[in-house]
């Protein structure tokens, strides 16, 4: 008689869960991008800036960049890409290889082009990763001392009761300059006329001259001219009042509340750069303008350090954009191609 053979369970053959291996595939990516970042940057770094050297933005990318260095050992290294309203800059960092190794700035620029229709070769919304304002630089509404003007009220009770004989330089039509004044105008709901120079420099000259009544010019020239008394500074077009004017109202103190029109410096990376290695940049960032060192050489420069999440940066652009565009419809500001 035979024994009969124990039975043994038979096996199905072992199958994936359904769509197991497309999870199983993103975790190893994610896992990549993750070692990735620890690592993280390999090799010296690109910042692109769309102004010349010497300009704001580049002596602020050099003094964050520097902190940068010292935190990661790789140099970041300087590429001045101007022309083109800063278009040619901002295009070169559109196109930049997204392994996080380029970034590059923009600013007002930018958005304004934006708000008026400008014709550009990249997308403002789709072609960049935000990653945070480093730097803010304010605004300050000034008059030349032959203005009898002791405040922004009396300074808009001045012009409405002159209409359009008063006049506000910019450096050029359709710049950030021309857009404070106009915001200005708009929001204390005055008409004052528009002289544009060729450049911020020679705007200011004309102020100081007496060739125009006001202009809202940045805090280093503010603070070039204004203890001197060549100028007299009225509000900070800002939310809240300057470490470098501290007894000069902001323009919502002065009773102007949105006549805010400040100069920013927002750092990006081309699209396409992975989350990781995004999250580590932004780290980074925030490091260095954390640091006591970076903020006083920014002080130097009239800026303010400043800290954003991403998330954060991409709403202030939308906005941004919103506002000049809104500013420019009512004062008939148009592109200058």
């Amino acid at each position: 008689m035979m024994t009969p053979k124990p039975m043994v369970p038979s096996r199905a053959p072992c199958r994936p869960v359904p769509g197991s291996h497309w999870l199983l595939a993103a975790l190893a990516v994610l896992l990549a991008q993750a070692a990735a970042a620890q690592t993280f940057p390999q090799r010296p770094m690109r910042a692109i800036v769309p102004f010349p050297a010497g300009a704001s933005y580049d002596t602020i990318m050099r003094i964050v960049g520097n902190a940068v260095t010292e935190s990661t050992g790789q140099p970041i290294v300087i590429e001045n890409r101007p022309g083109a309203s800063a278009i040619i800059g901002a295009d070169a960092l559109a196109k930049a290889t997204p392994d996080g190794h380029t970034i590059g700035m923009l600013g007002n620029n930018h958005t304004i082009l934006e708000a008026l229709g400008r014709k550009t070769s990249y997308d403002l919304f789709k072609d960049f990763a935000p990653l945070m304002r480093i730097a803010v630089l304010d605004n300050v509404i000034v008059v030349h001392p032959s203005v009898p003007a002791k405040d922004m009220k009396e300074l808009v009770a001045l012009m409405r009761a002159n209409p359009d004989k008063y006049r506000y330089a910019s450096g050029g039509q359709g710049g950030s300059t021309h857009l404070a004044g106009a915001l200005i105008a708009n929001v204390a709901k005055v008409r004052m006329l528009h002289v544009p120079y060729k450049g911020g420099g020679f705007a200011v000259n004309g102020l100081v001259g007496g060739e125009v009544h006001l202009m809202a010019v940045n805090m280093i020239s503010a603070k070039q001219h204004v203890p001197s008394g060549r100028l007299r500074a009225l509000a900070v077009a800002a939310p809240k009042r300057s470490q470098h004017m501290p007894d000069v109202p902001t323009t919502a103190e002065a009773g102007f509340p949105g006549a805010e029109a400040s100069q920013w410096y927002g750092v990006f990376a081309p699209a396409g750069v992975p989350a990781a290695i995004l999250k580590r940049l932004e780290y980074e960032l925030r490091k260095a303008t954390a640091r006591a060192d970076v903020r006083a050489l920014l002080a130097a420069q009239g800026a303010d350090a400043y800290s954003e999440t991403p998330a954060e940066l991409a709403a202030f652009v939308r906005e941004d954009v919103r506002i000049n565009r809104e500013t420019a419809r009512e004062a008939g500001i148009k592109s200058v191609e």
